[in-house]
């Protein structure tokens, strides 16, 4: 299985390399690799005063530092088409926010780059509206199945009346027989978006809880936003995860999906991504 962690939003490069650095020690000792993901720019944020990250130039600058000192694999966000060749310069993965993720051109951008990309689900989209977008992202390969690896959907909650989310586990089983990893974002799943006013609320203590039932229905890898000091976080700050206590929560999905794994559940879709 496969892990997306890091803060929601660069907020300087003595941390992005603090958070790596702790990251890439954790892919070791649990024998797991960790993909670290951070935001050049928040283009999305509640209110105009919000922080949205030091900018393309800076941000791929510090991401670059980040794959040179750890060895980690980096994925990182893009919002405009303008941005993607760029960003497809630096880092590995590139992600298509959930927001964005019906954005034809931006979606067959990414792709084309040879890439692999990774989905947010969006929070208005249902799962099996997801067959969509995987056509699209093939449409830029002249319709030709894609690789396995080279498109990967994740679920993040969907709108619940207004302010909430809430997450159908179903979805999970229902984007897998599209034939692509399917991702379970734990963090953004834990959201109130807008819930705060100014900002998104959420409830940290809902993290686990949906990891560990997303582990249990079968998930090819896990999004985190780890933070270490979550109340100041820039981006996110109701719902990152405190980096003292990321290891504990991976070890613990990593247990579950183990089970899942040896029992026979999500058989396929294991021995595919392994």
């Amino acid at each position: 299985m496969r892990v997306f962690a890091g803060p929601c939003v660069i907020e300087n490069e003595v941390q992005a390399l603090h958070v790596a650095r702790h990251l890439a020690a954790a892919a070791g000792r649990l024998g797991v690799e960790i993909v670290y993901k951070s935001s050049f720019d928040k283009a999305n944020r509640s209110s105009a005063a919000s922080a949205r990250g030091p900018g393309l130039d800076r941000g791929l600058a510090i991401l670059a530092e980040v794959k040179a000192l750890t060895g980690l694999r980096v994925v990182t966000d893009v919002h405009e088409t303008a941005q993607v060749e760029r960003a497809a310069e630096v880092v590995d993965i590139l992600q298509v926010p959930a927001f964005l993720c019906r954005q034809t051109d931006l979606l067959q951008a990414a792709v084309g780059t040879g890439r692999p990309v990774l989905v947010k689900k969006g929070q208005f989209v249902s799962p099996r509206d997801m067959q969509n977008i995987v056509a699209k992202a093939q449409a830029a390969f002249g319709g030709a199945p894609l690789p396995y690896d080279a498109l990967m959907l994740c679920e993040r909650g969907t709108s619940f009346g207004y302010n909430d989310l809430v997450v159908d586990m179903r979805s999970l089983e229902i984007m897998r027989a599209f034939g692509h990893p399917v991702i379970f974002d734990a963090t953004h799943a834990a959201q109130r978006p807008g819930a705060d006013g100014h900002c998104s609320g959420g409830d940290r203590a809902m993290v686990p809880v949906l990891a560990r039932a997303a582990a249990a229905v079968g998930i090819d890898g896990l999004f985190v936003e780890t933070h270490p000091d979550p109340a100041r976080a820039q981006s996110d700050a109701a719902t990152a995860w405190p980096l003292a206590e990321f290891e504990i929560l991976i070890e613990d999905i990593l247990a579950i999906h183990r089970l899942v794994s040896e029992s026979g559940g999500n058989a396929g879709a294991v021995a595919a991504a392994e």
